[in-house]
């Protein structure tokens, strides 16, 4: 006997599904990807009703392969733009070279078609660079924010989670992106749909943006001592123009010696040392990830001579800054 179609309700009716674009960058991260997807069907599952599709592109419409080795068929090219549709792109989070002026055009057309924008960890990358940020709050990823800041100062980067700031959305990435998609489907179909998906995924309710990113100095140096984090904290915060060791000790409450013996404790190191690390790491993101000078990343690492910097670098990667170019 054939079974009944079920009668949906008249208001999921007359809604038709919300079509997503996933653009996958050449950098993009499975994570970011798989997590999205999976929210929007789960919002699907919960009842029946498609409130939401989706395809998945890469620009040429050609296998995409994740940095990782994941290879992730596509349903086609960049397409002309659904009205009604939103779009999301996904990147990675180190060095993104693969933005071409083709993406950067088909972007500034969904901006202009008034379309909702979204990116996902490094896909921010291609939003600032396509001018969709300037002047606006944008959230990414720890290891990129202080690229973003110096490639688009203005563009006001946060810590956030996410943020949503009109139609453009840009969100920190890894778990951020169940959080955001969460929200997401709440603002369209109401939070009992949203914890509905959430339940279907086991996940906890959804963060909010505004939460900051949970990347602690404990877990980046393996150690639980509160003053020695807050000291790493204002050295991270501080690159381009570094404090002094009496500085950072005065700030953290101890005295020179107390914050050299932490440092020797627990890192095996000394404050200077462990600075110039920390300020050589960013100098060298800075140089895979932009085509700024060789001056301005030795300035923006705190460096005021390009030989020094040089120098230093060498010492300390075993190439010089123009080595390190992968361009």
């Amino acid at each position: 006997m054939t079974k009944p179609m079920r009668k949906l309700p008249e208001a999921a009716e007359a809604v038709p599904a919300c079509r997503c674009i996933f653009l996958l960058l050449p950098t993009f991260s499975p994570l970011d990807l798989s997590s999205a997807v999976a929210a929007l069907e789960a919002a699907n599952n919960h009842d029946g009703i498609a409130r939401y599709d989706w395809r998945v592109i890469s620009e040429e419409g050609l296998p995409a392969t994740a940095p990782n080795g994941l290879r992730v068929a596509v349903d086609g090219g960049l397409p002309e733009l659904p009205r009604g549709g939103m779009i999301f792109v996904c990147g990675g989070y180190g060095q993104e070279p693969g933005i071409s002026l083709k993406v950067l055009g088909w972007l500034r057309k969904a901006q202009r078609l008034g379309l909702p924008v979204a990116s996902l960890g490094g896909g921010i990358m291609a939003l600032a660079r396509a001018g969709l940020l300037s002047g606006r709050q944008a959230s990414a990823h720890w290891a990129q924010r202080a690229t973003l800041a110096e490639m688009h100062p203005d563009v006001e980067v946060k810590s956030s989670l996410f943020t949503i700031d009109g139609k453009l959305i840009t969100c920190a990435g890894g778990t951020a992106t169940v959080d955001m998609m969460l929200n997401l489907i709440s603002d369209h179909h109401g939070p009992d749909v949203a914890t509905a998906a959430a339940d279907l995924m086991v996940c906890s309710s959804a963060r909010k943006g505004s939460q900051g990113q949970t990347v602690s100095e404990f877990g980046r140096a393996g150690v639980r001592h509160e003053k020695l984090a807050a000291a790493l904290g204002l050295m991270r915060s501080n690159l381009e123009e570094p404090l002094t060791p009496v500085r950072i000790a005065d700030l953290v409450g101890l005295s020179v010696r107390q914050l050299e013996r932490l440092f020797s404790k627990y890192l095996q190191t000394t404050p200077k040392v462990y600075y110039t690390k920390l300020r050589l790491d960013y100098a060298r993101s800075l140089l895979l990830q932009t085509n700024m000078r060789i001056i301005d990343v030795a300035l923006a690492s705190g460096f005021n001579s390009q030989t020094h910097f040089a120098k230093v670098y060498r010492r300390y990667f075993g190439k010089s800054p123009h080595q390190e170019r992968p361009f």
